[in-house]
């Protein structure tokens, strides 16, 4: 029996929806919170953690049948509620780290990478999660579900994806002491071997970067 049969609606409708909409919720509450900028120091690996577990929920909407909504049209949400606020309180609190280098389908060759943005990504994640969330909140379970699971295919899914990879990178680098490609105030024309070069670049990343972010190298 496959994973979309067992995962079927037909079979746990309340159960699915329900878990679905906690873990959306979780991740939308967190997020907010994180972008307040009370802990600055948790930012980073706060973020990882909610989005690991954002992308568990979005798995399995992905290995779900497909959920049909019962309306042949959407019903009108009305605007949706903005989030520019958050998207710059962000971006301000990530500034280090913001700008990350993405590949949007690793299936299409010769697609050189593009420049993406961790605040713009979870505020696009965010207005996608929001719009199911008021479905849902409305009493229109499979309507929510059905826009989780279409949404996930065709925007957060691979947005949520990518910021995954980008905020992963950062705690490695910054952990394990290992440089990034470019580091502003590191001098590479003093003529030091390449293991003092690394080392170097290593601290600089933990002092510049992992410092502000309350990110520590391993011991």
């Amino acid at each position: 029996m496959s994973e979309a049969t067992l995962h079927s609606t037909a079979h746990e409708p309340d159960d699915f929806a329900v878990q679905i909409a906690d873990q959306v919720e979780s991740f939308l509450v967190a997020v907010t919170e994180v972008a307040k900028g009370d802990e600055p120091g948790s930012a980073v690996p706060f973020l990882l953690l909610e989005v690991s577990q954002l992308l568990l929920a979005g798995g399995r909407l992905g290995a779900h049948e497909d959920i049909v909504p019962e309306e042949r049209y959407e019903p009108d949400l009305g605007p949706e509620p903005d989030v520019d606020e958050l998207r710059e309180n962000l971006a301000r609190l990530l500034d280090p780290v913001d700008v990350y280098s993405e590949v949007f389908d690793p299936y299409e060759p010769r697609k050189a990478p593009v420049p993406a943005r961790i605040s713009d990504d979870l505020a696009d994640v965010i207005t996608d999660l929001r719009h199911g969330m008021a479905h849902y909140r409305a009493g229109r379970v499979t309507e929510a579900l059905w826009w989780w699971q279409f949404s996930y295919f065709s925007n957060w899914g691979a947005t949520a994806s990518g910021t995954l990879r980008a905020l992963h990178s950062v705690l490695a680098h910054v952990r394990l002491d290992q440089p990034l490609a470019e580091l502003d105030g590191l001098d590479t024309d003093q003529g030091v071997g390449d293991e003092t070069l690394e080392f170097e670049a290593g601290r600089v990343m933990a002092e510049e970067i992992g410092g502000p972010l309350g990110v520590r190298p391993l011991k």
